[in-house]
């Protein structure tokens, strides 16, 4: 009842850019908040920026000057733009989406299937 769709991924020199984009649909009544989670292989997912609802952000210490988090009310989509990537950044991004579909039903998390981002020159 729920679809989250990525893009964005892909490869990218070190120094570089790219734009992630996440879009929220379905039976959605409200959104309580939107992130992003990575994991590295053979490494636990992790935090790497989440933005609730009134606009607060919160980013991983190792992201924090290089990614910003943003996120289109209107459309319930989030960004994360990504600079100054370094290979440190490779990993698989999911989305990750706080909701309720419906007035009464408790707020649960949805993950999307995951975006690769490769940094390498």
């Amino acid at each position: 009842q729920v679809q989250l769709v990525e893009s964005g991924g892909g490869l990218v020199q070190p120094g570089g850019s790219l734009r992630l984009s996440c879009a929220a649909s379905g039976t959605i009544f409200s959104i309580n908040a939107m992130g992003w989670y990575r994991q590295a292989p053979g490494k636990e997912r992790e935090l790497v920026a989440r933005i609730i609802n009134g606009g607060s952000t919160n980013y991983a210490d190792s992201v924090k000057g290089r990614f910003t988090i943003s996120r289109d009310y209107a459309s319930n989509t989030v960004f994360l733009q990504m600079n100054s990537l370094s290979p440190e950044d490779t990993a698989t991004y999911y989305c990750n989406v706080n909701l309720q579909t419906t007035r009464w039903q408790y707020s649960m998390d949805y993950w999307g299937e995951g975006t690769l981002v490769t940094v390498s020159s």
